[in-house]
């Protein structure tokens, strides 16, 4: 357990000094925040203006956690980045020199980078619903109404969620580029784009992000604007599933990975090649 901690502390330290990470953790919040106060404030605006089937279910959380939509991507380049960087700077056969037991050396990673996202997403959350629910005025939702602190807690998970499973995708690949490619249109889009698609709904609605995005705007299964086949914590769960998914396989790619093979640094010429140099 001791050396689990130190792994763990080690971890933070990197997150700590890497200058990028810092910057995907800060978009994080001021995303949010500020996209939420601006579509709130549109919103209340609008109101009056609305068919009278909109006003009637009008929903302030989708109001304040509509930017999460925007904001998540903040936090899937930051874990992206917390894995990817061990391959793209070479570091990853000294991080296993180091911490030989892979298995130990993955799990503190993932915790680590789990814990800092967990942290940014409670301060993002708690912001964005206090400044959406600001900027919504006579329309704003008591943190006390039914399923508003549901929605909170589904949102903070859903955010720390999304980060893991940044994580493990690009462990799975051991390229960050690559883990957003893949990443980044499908969160952007929100998986809009496919489900219009026919025939392709009842996938999508089982995807990691559209599952968990459920809980967040209190539709149960069959009814209101983001419904699915499910409630909100069995779409949390199918989220969780996917990740854990995820983890489980980056940790099988780490285990039977060759990282000296994979993460070569060669200098020639005073240049850094990663991988196979250009005369291999």
């Amino acid at each position: 357990m001791s050396r689990f901690c130190h792994l763990v502390t080690a971890e933070l330290t990197k997150i700590r000094t890497v200058r990028s990470m810092k910057w995907a953790l800060l978009l994080t919040p001021v995303i949010c925040v500020g996209l939420g106060y601006a579509v709130s404030l549109s919103l209340r605006v609008g109101f009056p203006r609305l068919p009278p089937r909109q006003r009637r279910d009008f929903d302030p959380l989708f109001a304040a956690f509509y930017s999460l939509s925007i904001g998540q991507l903040a936090l899937v380049v930051f874990g992206a980045t917390v894995t990817g960087s061990e391959y793209s700077t070479g570091m990853i056969v000294t991080s296993l020199t180091v911490a030989p037991r892979r298995g130990l050396f993955y799990t503190a990673k993932i915790a680590a980078g789990s814990l800092v996202a967990a942290g940014t997403a409670l301060l993002t959350v708690v912001a964005t619903f206090l400044a959406a629910q600001q900027a919504l005025g006579p329309h704003r939702a008591s943190p006390a109404a039914p399923g508003t602190i549901q929605a909170m807690l589904g949102a903070w998970l859903y955010l720390t969620i999304i980060c893991a499973l940044a994580m493990a995708i690009t462990a799975i690949l051991r390229n960050s580029a690559l883990a957003l490619t893949i990443m980044m249109p499908l969160l952007f889009l929100d998986s809009q784009g496919l489900g219009n698609v026919p025939g392709l709904q009842r996938v999508i609605d089982y995807l990691p992000d559209q599952a968990g995005s459920v809980i967040v705007h209190l539709s149960g299964p069959g009814e209101g604007r983001f419904s699915r086949p499910f409630g909100p914590w069995t779409g949390m769960a199918i989220m969780a599933v996917w990740t854990a998914a995820a983890v489980v396989a980056g940790y099988l790619v780490l285990a039977r990975t060759d990282v000296t093979r994979a993460s070569r640094r060669k200098v020639r010429g005073g240049k850094t090649y990663l991988g196979r140099s250009p005369a291999a």
